[in-house]
């Protein structure tokens, strides 16, 4: 028996219907996929969409909130800056008020004080005293006999610069009595002298 040629004109290449057969159908691409992620992109250009404009919403109401809370600042600022201005007749009845108890204070003082006061700046003025010369002056019996107590008030009260005092003495001394700054000194704080204080007395001679 003889076996059939691998060359004979019946052999089809592969893949190939034989003669007489219908081709078979193609499968068919599945065309779900692609509508699909399409269908997903597109919600989410949506929803960045929607979030987008509530931001913008809520940027626009946040401006709109500042602009009226800065109104009404500048609103109710006014008001105050009204208050705060001074009224010239509140400072005249202020003064007014207060000289009442001023004369009413002066009122109560002695007259025997008022006295020893003037005094003692009298002895200040025209013969630079000490303080202390000034109270043993105005309370000696050999001098003003004034009470203890009216002289210490003239005291306590007399607005008095004694270390000029002490210069305008210890200048009295030099030019009068040409007195050295060493007798100068021993004369102003001396109990028997002047009764400066060291310090009142060494201020005067060193600015002689």
């Amino acid at each position: 028996m003889t076996s059939p040629s691998p060359y004979s004109d019946n052999s089809q290449p592969a893949g190939q219907p034989a003669a007489g057969q219908p081709a078979p159908e193609q499968p068919q691409k599945k065309k779900g996929g692609c509508l699909k992620w399409g269908a997903i992109i597109i919600g989410v250009l949506i929803v960045i969409g929607i979030i987008a404009n509530l931001g913008g919403s809520d940027d626009e109401t946040s401006e709109s909130s500042t602009d009226q809370t800065t109104q009404q600042g500048t609103v109710e600022a006014t008001p105050a800056e009204d208050a705060q201005e001074i009224n010239p007749d509140d400072d005249a009845r202020d003064e007014q008020d207060d000289q009442p108890e001023e004369r009413s204070e002066d009122q109560d003082v002695p007259r025997e004080f008022k006295n020893a006061l003037k005094s003692a700046k009298v002895y200040s003025d025209t013969m630079h005293m000490s303080k202390q010369g000034l109270y043993d002056q105005l309370s000696s019996e050999y001098g003003e006999q004034f009470s203890p107590e009216a002289a210490q008030y003239a005291i306590d009260n007399l607005e008095a610069d004694y270390h000029d005092n002490a210069l305008q003495t210890a200048r009295d001394y030099e030019e009068m009595m040409s007195m050295s700054p060493n007798a100068i000194y021993d004369q102003l704080v001396s109990e028997y002298g002047e009764k400066f204080t060291a310090e009142e007395a060494q201020y005067a001679v060193d600015n002689l």
